[in-house]
């Protein structure tokens, strides 16, 4: 099966979220073609969520975990750690205090 270029995906998603009225932003630019991405949605009230690509064991079908989660401190010290396993990594930091991000939505799910 085919996949979507990150980069392509990045600003799909980032459309997305600007129709929706949820500012994000790209705080690491990974490969334009195969970098993973991870998602990290602040609450803005010092806590935070990372998102990560992975797959559901049961059915088979992707679906995006939460890799960390709490004080967003904590949340940034996990999403380091992960750029220094993988240098072409993506991350979008989603802004929404009602914790939207999109993730589920038809499209972005799988």
């Amino acid at each position: 099966m085919a996949r979507l270029a990150a980069e392509f995906w990045v600003k799909a998603y980032l459309a997305r979220l600007r129709l929706a009225d949820i500012p994000a932003f790209v705080t690491a630019r990974g490969d334009a073609t195969s970098g993973a991405v991870l998602v990290k949605l602040n609450t803005l009230d010092g806590q935070a969520r990372a998102f990560q690509r992975g797959f559901d064991l049961q059915t088979g079908e992707r679906c995006w975990m939460v890799l960390s989660e709490g004080d967003e401190a904590a949340v940034d010290d996990s999403i380091g750690r992960q750029r220094g396993f993988d240098p072409d990594l993506w991350v979008i930091e989603v802004e929404d205090k009602e914790g939207r991000h999109l993730l589920d939505e038809p499209g972005l799910a799988d």
